[in-house]
């Protein structure tokens, strides 16, 4: 494939892409009506299914399949990251040395260290009722762990982060939301459906019918996948040697 015809691909896909984009623009409701088709439906349908967050119903419920592709960047990421910075053979892992902390930082990282964590756990099991979700309380609950490496030292923190275990439970999180999809379609519904569940009793943490379970698997695979992301960086960055020492 030439080059020129390699730009008069991409110029005739641009054009193609931005033709559809003014399309859809054009036909976009006017702008600070208060009316909108999309807004109307997503809102009927969270409240139908008891589901207070109207994001986490699009997320986990009228959209949920796209959610599993974004899962599935996220690990895949992973996948990626781990193999790039996988240790080579001119390589090897050297102990990290402790360092010294100043009072005021070590105070005040293990004081929010529990704080934060609570927090990200919060936000991830309140995700169906409250602003937040699995996505921001993983995130939350993963760097939090991270305030015990600037509190502390790498070797507190590899304590409370062994690897392996958070591989696992990412991998665990990814297809416990793909199993949910699939006991859906066992039961006669569609891939994803929410109708495995009743739907409870509105704003109770047991509301919302599957919307709860996927946004805990979405919590707990973004909480692994950014530990074990974190770790493959601050191995390189700590601990891996060159093979002559420098």
């Amino acid at each position: 494939m030439s080059r020129r015809f390699r730009l008069w691909l991409v110029a005739v896909g641009g054009a193609g892409l931005a033709a559809l984009f003014t399309a859809a623009a054009l036909d976009l409701p006017a702008f600070g009506g208060d009316h909108h088709p999309y807004g109307d439906r997503a809102v009927r349908a969270s409240l139908a299914r008891h589901t207070a967050n109207v994001i986490a119903s699009i997320n986990f419920d009228q959209r949920a399949f796209d959610t599993l592709g974004e899962m599935t960047i996220l690990f895949a990421a992973v996948i990626g990251c781990g193999v790039l910075l996988r240790q080579t053979r001119d390589e090897h892992r050297a102990a990290p040395e402790p360092q010294e902390v100043a009072r005021p930082v070590r105070r005040y990282a293990l004081l929010v260290l529990p704080v934060a964590l609570l927090t990200g756990l919060y936000v991830i099991a309140h995700g169906q009722l409250s602003p937040g979700g699995g996505f921001q309380g993983g995130v939350v609950a993963a760097t939090s762990l991270h305030l015990l490496y600037l509190g502390a030292d790498y070797r507190a923190l590899e304590r409370v982060r062994p690897v392996a275990l958070y591989e696992t439970g990412d991998a665990v999180a990814t297809s416990a939301y793909v199993v949910t999809g699939l006991a859906a379609l066992i039961g006669g519904s569609a891939f994803l459906a929410n109708t495995l569940l009743p739907y409870g009793t509105f704003n109770t943490l047991s509301s919302g019918g599957t919307v709860p379970l996927l946004n805990a698997a979405v919590g707990m695979e973004v909480a692994c996948a950014v530990v074990v992301l974190l770790a493959r960086f601050l191995d390189q960055a700590v601990e891996i040697e060159e093979g002559n020492g420098t």
